[in-house]
């Protein structure tokens, strides 16, 4: 992705900077403290220095989430153990289902199936890693599988199965 692509997406969604908007103060300090915390981490300087920009962002995401959240298993179909590892130390990185695993990183390529079957029933977190149709097609899959807070990030969508949690999707400038 070139610059002017970043910076025409950064501009359609300026209007979404920072949980502008958002109502929910669960959502808000999500968004506010893990996925657009600016401040560096303590393990920033070791992970992805030979990554590109859209997969250092990414996987620095990835590890704030992991931090956040503290899973006990990751399924991890992206490739980003070291992020997942350096976030969470104590969580088991699979890239197979695991019905203990909270938190599940996957492909837009993913068919409804194989992401039901990744879901099950212990599921907390799913994000979907893509843009475009592909992403928004497996936005809409994630609701009907009763996701109830979906974050669009643009390269990746973020998906919480809470049922306590009112039907909610934020879009977010990321």
């Amino acid at each position: 992705m070139n610059r002017l692509q970043q910076a025409w997406v950064w501009l359609r969604r300026i209007g979404h900077c920072r949980g502008f908007g958002i109502q929910s103060p669960t959502d808000y300090r999500f968004v506010r403290y893990v996925v657009n915390e600016s401040w560096p981490y303590y393990a920033y300087a070791e992970l992805g220095t030979a990554d590109d920009w859209l997969r250092s962002k990414l996987g620095r995401l990835y590890f704030r989430l992991a931090n956040f959240l503290q899973p006990d298993a990751v399924v991890d179909l992206l490739g980003y153990e070291e992020y997942q590892h350096a976030g969470c130390r104590k969580a088991v990185v699979s890239n197979s289902p695991s019905e203990h695993a909270s938190l599940a990183l996957v492909p837009t390529s993913i068919s409804r199936e194989e992401l039901a079957a990744i879901c099950g029933n212990s599921m907390k977190v799913v994000v979907v890693e893509g843009t475009g149709k592909l992403l928004k097609t497996q936005m809409e899959i994630l609701k009907s599988m009763k996701a109830t807070v979906v974050f669009d990030l643009y390269y990746c969508a973020v998906a919480f199965f809470d049922p306590q949690r009112s039907v909610q999707t934020y879009i977010v400038n990321f």
